[in-house]
C-alpha cells in the first residue's frame, strides 16, 4: 500500500493556512512607503504554521498563499516574491521538530533558535532571492528592487520576531508538557 507523506490533517492545514495567509496579506498589511512594500502580519502566521506542521506545509502555505494574494487583489502574482514567501516557510519550518512546540516547550533556546532561523530565511528570501528574480524575471531596476527586498525582508523579522514569538509562546502554553499531570475539577 502506498503511504502519503501528508496526513489528512496536513492537506487541510495547508490549505486553510494559504487562505489565511491570503487574508491576512490583504487586510494585515501597513504600508511602509516604499511602492508595493508592506508591514505583513501574514508572516507571522506563516511562521506559525511552518512551525506546526513542517518545510513543505510551510513553502507550500507561503507558495500558494502569497500567489493567491496577488491573484485576487492585483490581478496577477508576482512571481519573484510568491516564491520568496515559499522560501520564508520552507525555511522556518526546517526546524519544526527541534522546537517541540507541540510538547508545550517554547522557552528561551527555543525563542533563539526560531528566530536565528527566520532571520537567515528572510535575509536568504528578501536580501537575495526576490530582488534577483525581480531583475531576472521582470527586467526592473537593481537598486529599486534591492531596497524593495531590504524593507521587506527587515519588516519581516521585526514582525516574526515581535509577534511570531509571541504567538508561539501563547501556543505552547496551551499544551500539556510531557511527563506532565493535570488535575480535572
Amino acid at each position: 500500500m502506498n503511504k502519503s507523506k501528508f496526513s489528512i490533517k496536513t492537506i487541510v492545514a495547508i490549505g486553510i493556512g494559504a487562505a489565511v495567509f491570503m487574508i491576512l496579506g490583504r487586510f494585515g498589511s501597513i504600508p511602509t512607503g516604499i511602492p508595493n512594500t508592506n508591514i505583513e502580519t501574514a508572516y507571522a502566521y506563516l511562521a506559525l504554521m511552518a512551525i506546526l506542521y513542517g518545510p513543505v506545509a510551510g513553502f507550500l502555505i507561503g507558495l500558494i498563499g502569497h500567489g493567491l494574494k496577488d491573484l485576487v487583489f492585483y490581478g496577477m502574482p508576482w512571481f519573484s516574491w510568491v516564491i520568496s514567501s515559499a522560501i520564508v516557510g520552507l525555511i522556518i519550518g526546517l526546524v519544526w521538530k527541534r522546537l517541540k512546540i507541540n510538547d508545550g516547550i517554547f522557552g528561551t533556546k527555543q525563542i533563539i533558535l526560531f528566530n536565528i532561523t527566520q532571520v537567515i530565511a528572510n535575509v536568504i528570501a528578501w536580501f537575495l532571492v526576490a530582488p534577483t528574480l525581480d531583475i531576472v524575471i521582470y527586467v526592473e531596476p537593481a537598486d529599486k528592487v534591492y531596497i524593495q527586498g531590504m524593507i521587506g525582508g527587515i519588516s519581516n523579522m521585526l514582525t516574526i520576531g515581535i509577534l511570531g514569538t509571541l504567538i508561539l509562546l501563547t501556543y505552547s502554553k496551551t499544551k500539556i508538557k510531557s511527563g506532565s499531570l493535570r488535575v480535572e475539577d
